[in-house]
């Protein structure tokens, strides 16, 4: 009995019967004439196909691309019944997986994303995206708090550098400001003195930095030195014609302690323009280092030229109690200007300001830690044009800013003064090419304005 096509619009004719379908042995089944197939065909037609309605058979590129934005038509090899097109709109709502790549089939999405109205994101996309805000928030946070750190760690680099000692380097210097206390002077000690006063030690302190750098000796010994005649002057009363003798035999010591080839006592007396004997500067050697003076004494003897060198090295140093081992303002410039990231400029001109300092009697009442670190945020304002003193250089230096105010506007006026007056060794020093022209540098009088 012939049957209806309305529901199988994609079967062939009888007309059309050869070749219909290959079968599963690759044999043609002959057409029985009829226009209904088997239930079973069907069936088994609907369960082989595609788990979702809305998918069709690949196309070429150039066919997709013509109907790009449009709905496919459904060009099925199955018959589509009623409760089949029912299922299919009624499934048509759903979003398709997307299949492999080397399936046959490609997915199509019916609904137009432009016409949907379901805007609403879902509560797992909202708590990860607040999840992934919070945790940029507290990486912002964390990289604030790096950047705002107290200070660096400047003995990072020399952790390799057996010469650096950054194990003990923190205990060292920590010893160094107990000492400083020790090694400080009585800012008021030439009231005791009856013969000379503080101008006086101006001259030989100016005159002592020009013979230092006329011997091209090292920066340490010029520290000593000046140490080495304060603590003298403290406890010893000099007469006047005497006092270039106390300078040139502190000198002669701190020699001895410092310097790898201690100059030669005939180019000190020469230097002093022979005012003293070769006795008279030695005269201060202890018993201990005999053997020294038997050295120089055998070098060359002219008469009562040299024969009284030793008798004031042997007072000194007996005055001294052998302690030549207070720390001076050179100490802490070192370190401090490693925790200032200083380069060269910065160096010469924080020690063209404390060199400024070491003349200036007023200047003792500041201990030599203050002194270092007032040279170095002086030097820094004079170069950068205003205040700067980082957290990192008041954590190794052991002073804020409002401690350096006092003594950094002092070095400011000796800065102003320096090429003016008769005292002008250092500034001398200061502008040859070896150390930068460092004087000539403008001061930074801006830090003497803002004194209210």
């Amino acid at each position: 009995m012939a049957g209806s096509d309305e529901n199988n619009p994609g079967v062939i004719g009888p007309s059309q019967e050869v070749g219909l379908r290959a079968g599963a042995r690759g044999k043609f089944a002959a057409a029985t004439g009829q226009n209904r197939r088997a239930l079973s065909i069907v069936n088994r037609d609907v369960v082989g196909a595609p788990p979702f309605p809305c998918a069709v058979k690949k196309r070429p590129l150039s066919q997709r691309n013509a109907v790009s934005n449009k709905i496919p038509s459904t060009h099925v090899h199955r018959p589509i019944t009623r409760k089949f097109a029912a299922d299919m709109a009624s499934k048509q709502q759903m979003k398709p997986e997307v299949p492999n790549e080397s399936d046959d089939f490609t997915i199509i999405d019916l609904d137009d994303p432009k016409e949907s109205n379901d805007t609403e994101v879902p509560m797992f996309e909202r708590h990860v995206e607040a999840m992934l805000e919070e945790i940029d928030r507290m990486e912002e946070v964390e990289m604030e708090d790096i950047a705002e750190g107290p200070f660096l760690d400047i003995d990072n680099g020399d952790k390799k550098n057996p010469l650096a000692v950054v194990e003990y380097i923190d205990d060292l210097y920590k010893f160094y400001r107990k000492a400083e206390c020790t090694g400080c002077v009585p800012p008021n000690y030439m009231a005791q003195q009856h013969d000379i006063n503080e101008k006086m030690r101006a001259i030989l302190i100016d005159w002592l930095i020009e013979v230092h750098y006329k011997f091209e000796l090292m920066e340490e010994t010029l520290y000593l030195t000046v140490n080495v005649i304060d603590r003298f002057l403290t406890v010893h009363q000099v007469v006047r014609k005497k006092l270039q003798l106390v300078g040139i035999t502190a000198m002669l010591l701190a020699c001895k302690y410092e310097e790898v080839s201690v100059p030669v006592v005939e180019d000190l007396i020469l230097i002093s323009d022979k005012a003293y004997s070769r006795k008279e500067v030695l005269d201060m050697v202890c018993d201990s280092t005999l053997c020294l003076i038997n050295i120089l004494m055998s070098i060359s003897k002219k008469g009562d030229t040299y024969i009284h060198l030793d008798l004031q090295e042997k007072l000194m140093i007996n005055t001294l109690q052998f302690n030549l081992s207070s720390p001076t303002p050179y100490v802490f410039m070192r370190r401090f200007l490693k925790a200032a990231q200083s380069n060269k400029k910065l160096e010469l001109l924080s020690f063209f300001m404390i060199e400024l300092c070491l003349v200036e009697y007023e200047m003792l009442k500041f201990p030599p830690s203050l002194l270092a670190a007032a040279a170095i945020f002086t030097a820094q304002c004079t170069i950068g044009g205003f205040k700067h003193w980082s957290k990192t250089c008041e954590w190794y230096t052991n002073y804020k800013e409002e401690q350096l105010v006092d003594c950094s506007r002092m070095m400011v006026t000796f800065h102003q003064k320096a090429g003016t007056g008769k005292l002008t060794g250092v500034q001398r020093k200061y502008c040859t090419s070896k150390y930068g022209y460092a004087a000539k540098t403008e001061p930074a009088t801006f830090l003497l304005e803002a004194k209210s």
